[in-house]
């Protein structure tokens, strides 16, 4: 029995650790506001509010300009990866 209650112990450990470590990752979906690289930050508005990220490692902010939309996978305040927003397809149909 103290064997199955260490097993237990251990796996909802694991469980509870990686859940708070995905927990901190978002996708935004928003439209640049600003672009500073030399900074290295980049203004996105989401929701009507103006969120300000740092560039991570391999996010090359010279494809972006200001009314672009884009989605931006934040860990923190830091953009980890940001693409550009698929565009919508128009209605098929009478």
């Amino acid at each position: 029995m103290k064997k199955l209650s260490v097993v237990l112990v251990v796996v909802l450990s694991i469980c509870l650790v990686a859940s708070l470590a995905l927990a901190s990752h978002h996708i935004m979906k928003g439209a640049v506001k600003s672009v500073d690289a030399k900074a290295g930050s980049i203004v996105v508005t989401v929701d009507g509010k103006d969120m300000t990220f740092k560039a991570g490692k391999g996010v090359d902010l010279g494809k972006f300009k200001a009314g672009d939309k884009v989605e931006v996978a934040t860990d923190k305040d830091v953009a980890t990866e940001i693409k550009a927003a698929a565009a919508k397809k128009a209605p098929v149909g009478c």
